[in-house]
């Protein structure tokens, strides 16, 4: 078995952290104890095996958008069976005392552009699903003590998804619509979506990069690699706090990468 079969066979069963694009997928293996020289790909996604936080963690890049993150997690979720999946990355700030470089955990996944209200759903509710896709409890608890970074909030609340930025010209009837909701992205609602299809845990923590809706005086953006640095942390952080996970040997025969 190659060096890096090995490292992805030990991926099989840990915890898996789902992020857009390279840049926040950068400090996950720029601040690895180790990693796997070359990524596992699925389609135009890259899978990475990583040592963090003391523990095997498989680092997913899916793409931009709603339907590459359901597309990548369902491939991954059959071949390396996680115990948890965490989104992680940057998010648009929606809610107005929301700023850049805050930290958003997610309790609650909602589609921001989901709509059939005409026929009794809620708004945001996919017919047959829940109005909202709950976060894990126990994932939850564990992230309890996530800290922001100095001068900076840590909020804990609803998240949106969906196929659209919002901007300033709707970002009025976004919040009209869903007057909790802290940030909005396009992925996590998708992979707590699948997730909650699948029974694994979920979570989300995001940093603010962007406000959908500035105020006059707050500042408006941060850079990528600042923002995903800030989510980055708080993930391993809660990584390290996790129980470990003896994967059967069954699944690390599945978890092999050719």
């Amino acid at each position: 078995m190659t060096d890096d079969a090995a490292r992805f066979a030990a991926c099989v069963g840990a915890p898996a952290v789902v992020v857009a694009m390279a840049e926040e997928a950068e400090p996950f293996l720029a601040d690895a104890d180790s990693r796997c020289e070359n990524p596992h790909v699925i389609g135009g996604a890259e899978l990475y095996a990583v040592e963090a936080a003391g523990r095997p963690v498989l680092v997913v890049r899916t793409g931009i958008g709603l339907v590459n993150a359901a597309s990548t997690l369902s491939a991954m979720l059959e071949r390396f069976e996680p115990s948890a999946v965490i989104s992680a990355g940057s998010a648009g700030g929606l809610r107005a005392d929301v700023n850049v470089g805050d930290l958003v955990i997610g309790t609650e996944f909602r589609y921001a552009d989901a709509d059939a209200t005409a026929f009794g759903y809620e708004p945001g509710q996919v017919p047959g699903m829940p109005p909202a896709f709950a976060a894990s409890s126990e994932l939850v608890a564990a992230a309890s003590s996530l800290a922001a970074a100095e001068g900076y909030a840590a909020w804990r609340g609803t998240m949106l998804s969906g196929g659209a930025f919002v901007t300033a010209r709707n970002v009025g009837a976004t919040r009209e619509v869903f007057p909790e909701a802290l940030s909005t992205d396009m992925e996590t609602t998708a992979l707590a979506h699948v997730c909650h299809d699948r029974g694994v845990p979920f979570l989300a923590v995001r940093a603010i990069s962007d406000l959908c809706g500035p105020a006059a005086d707050q500042q408006f953006h941060m850079e990528l690699d600042i923002v995903a640095r800030i989510s980055a942390q708080a993930v391993t952080e809660l990584l390290g706090g996790l129980p470990p996970v003896q994967p059967p040997t069954r699944r690390g025969e599945r978890g092999t990468h050719e």
